[in-house]
């Protein structure tokens, strides 16, 4: 399937893959779990409500009665609950595929601090980065593939993540993109470690666009917005597009074949239109922030990638 060939609404069959989504009872997430389940894979959904795991289950199943669907706990800002998500998924076995999604996308306004660490920064970043190490080795056995959620806000912004946990001059825009500059760096020098280490698993980024709920289909239990913010959406109908759209960069970053370790997948209008390859902001790219942001987030989490068991993994 040549790269301009590629179809969101057509995926290639998935029978036999398993994939854990993170942050998968609502929007990009779930509306991801949903296509690669219709595309025969075995998918993890996690969340850290329980009902809401329960409500996406049924919502995917509804859909697709024959999928191969479960569910995990998973807080992705509390690391005792990623420690203990991770232990599930190694003893369950096969793992072809990451997507690290789950994320505060509405910053609350003042800063707050769960477990010593900024609300944004631990949900969106620490969690996905210990969360990866900590499967890096099934991962490896499988020879697959991490997806890390970027924002094509990051273009906009001009300011390097030099204080991720914004112990000053927190904002809650700030926040939000300094975590997906974060995101996107850690993703770019994670393929670059894991190639040096001679690991085969892939590192790659994808961002969704201006994806929102009020374009998006009503999903009992998932997706169901009021009349109001319907009518509000669909006034930039012209440069957004629905939650399952957005998805599509997220699913063919971790699916397609052809797709290389260190690229980044977006919408071809940048805010919409199917998934292509993109361009990291040129501030992501620097060498000397993600090697900072690397050791900042193993001393926050305790967590070093384990690459040479992984290789080991792998042979």
């Amino acid at each position: 399937m040549a790269r301009t060939d590629w179809d969101s609404r057509n995926l290639p069959d998935l029978t036999g893959k398993t994939y854990l989504v993170t942050g998968a009872t609502r929007g990009l997430g779930y509306f991801a779990c949903q296509q690669l389940a219709a595309a025969g894979a075995h998918v993890v959904l996690t969340g850290r409500n329980p009902n809401r795991l329960v409500d996406a289950k049924s919502a995917v199943k509804r859909s697709n009665p024959d999928a191969a669907i479960e569910t995990l706990l998973l807080d992705t800002s509390n690391m005792g609950s990623v420690r203990a998500a991770a232990a599930t998924v190694r003893a369950r076995g096969r793992l072809d595929g990451l997507l690290l999604n789950a994320g505060v996308v509405h910053p609350p306004k003042q800063r707050q601090v769960v477990g010593g660490h900024e609300l944004v920064f631990a949900t969106n970043v620490l969690g996905h980065f210990a969360l990866a190490g900590e499967l890096l080795k099934p991962l490896a056995a499988a020879r697959g593939r991490m997806v890390w959620v970027g924002s094509m806000s990051t273009s906009i912004w001009a300011h390097l993540p030099t204080d991720p946990e914004l112990v000053e001059g927190y904002t809650p825009w700030r926040a939000y993109v300094q975590s997906k500059a974060a995101t996107t760096s850690l993703a770019l020098g994670a393929d670059k470690r894991l190639r040096a280490h001679g690991v085969p698993v892939q590192s790659l980024v994808a961002h969704p666009g201006y994806s929102t709920s009020g374009r998006t289909r009503g999903v009992r239990g998932v997706n169901e917005p009021s009349r109001l913010t319907r009518f509000v959406d669909n006034l930039q109908a012209p440069i957004t597009q629905s939650k399952e759209q957005g998805a599509w960069a997220l699913v063919r970053a971790l699916v397609d074949p052809r797709a290389d370790g260190g690229a980044m997948y977006g919408p071809a209008l940048i805010a919409r239109g199917a998934p292509r390859v993109a361009t990291p902001a040129r501030r992501t790219r620097r060498s000397e922030l993600g090697a900072d942001l690397w050791r900042a987030c193993e001393t926050a989490t305790h967590v070093r990638w384990p690459f040479d068991r992984a290789r080991r993994a792998a042979s």
